[in-house]
């Protein structure tokens, strides 16, 4: 059957700063989510990673649904009364605009989505993250995808080995969305020049070049460039389809081990170790360190199974301390150099007024002062 899987998240109000939303928040969320579903939605699950929410929906109506992003929307805005009502912090932050216009894109929320021939077994995996951007994800894709030292399927499994292909978004064009696609393994070099700097080239699916199925969704768009400036980071949840034609489970999670440097952290403003977490896990060490959860399910009939917790296993223990280890010693750096992101990236403008205020106060040496010095 064809089958769309829809994940929408957002930040709507948290307890204490950017640490978690309250249990009256989320009540509210599946309260609403759940009165709504009947006969719009086959299945869902809510839960939630650092101060966001992620609403997953299995449907029968496309990507793009308007009564699918307009249940999210109205649960959303009905979260955010309540984290009014308890003076949240962050009340309704990622909801940028007042009136709902058709889908949630480029209002606010994150959305991952995809429309799949649903096979006899069908397994996939739902990652959320928070305190990054969608670029973090760029080099898992990258490792699970295109490379066989992380990725033994690609030369064990016959239409495996026909690789896949990337789309890739340019985020940091605002008059539209700049794609490119990219063939692994042919293009393998070119889409390391671009994955490279995951502030500007995002991955945005993955796509079986033996069958032409989607394989992953990314939740990337130039929303922390949409008003035509930087507005902040995108906290993204993405879909990946494993098994058959598509990466072993354990080939999608292997490249979360090395808890590699992301944009986020403190203030979203620093590049911090991205750390595996158990769901429904909030923020703490500098508003951060950034996180990822990430959810097993199969999927029948458009009715989903309970969630496993891929990241609860005891071996992500010892991941965790590491990028603990990791996140410590950037700190250390403070401001200075590749602790702290550029110019461009910096979610607060304090600093950009600081060095506009400074530069009237350079002046152009002369012979004599040159000399002197």
């Amino acid at each position: 059957m064809k089958l769309t899987l829809s994940v929408i998240k957002a930040d709507i109000g948290s307890i204490g700063g950017h640490i978690a939303p309250s249990r009256a928040l989320l009540e509210k969320v599946r309260a609403l989510v759940a009165e709504r579903a009947k006969g719009l939605l086959l299945d869902h699950y809510i839960s939630y990673t650092g101060d966001d929410i992620a609403i997953l929906m299995t449907h029968a109506r496309g990507t793009g649904s308007a009564e699918v992003h307009r249940l999210a929307w109205d649960a959303f805005l009905a979260g955010t009364a309540v984290a009014r009502e308890q003076g949240l912090y962050g009340a309704g932050q990622d909801l940028l605009k007042d009136a709902f216009a058709g889908n949630v894109t480029g209002m606010g929320p994150a959305v991952a989505e995809m429309t799949i021939e649903e096979r006899p077994n069908e397994p996939f995996l739902f990652f959320a993250a928070d305190k990054t951007d969608p670029g973090a994800y760029n080099l898992p894709l990258y490792l699970a995808f295109a490379d066989p030292m992380t990725t033994p399927g690609l030369i064990l499994s016959p239409k495996m080995a026909k690789g896949f292909r990337f789309v890739v978004m340019d985020v940091n064009c605002t008059e539209g969305d700049r794609v490119i696609e990219l063939s692994a393994p042919e293009e393998l070099y070119d889409l390391a020049a671009l994955l490279r700097d995951p502030e500007r080239y995002v991955v945005e699916s993955v796509w079986s070049r033996a069958t032409g199925e989607q394989a992953a969704a990314v939740a990337t768009s130039r929303l922390h460039n949409i008003a035509g400036k930087y507005t902040g980071k995108d906290d993204p949840v993405m879909l990946v389809r494993t098994q058959m034609n598509f990466p072993a489970t354990g080939e999608i999670l292997a490249p979360y081990a090395t808890a590699h440097f992301v944009a986020g952290g403190m203030r979203g403003s620093h590049n911090m170790p991205l750390m595996p977490v158990a769901l429904d896990t909030g923020t703490s060490y500098f508003d951060g360190p950034p996180l990822v959860s990430c959810a097993a399910f199969a999927v029948h009939g458009g009715r989903l199974t309970e969630a496993l917790d891929c990241f609860a296993h005891p071996f992500w223990d010892s991941v965790r301390d590491r990028a603990a280890e990791k996140g410590m010693e950037m700190r250390r750096q403070g401001f200075f150099g590749a602790a702290m992101l550029p110019m461009g990236e910096l979610e607060y403008t304090g600093i950009t007024e600081k060095l506009k205020s400074l530069d009237g106060r350079f002046h152009m040496r002369k012979e004599a002062e040159r000399a002197a010095a």
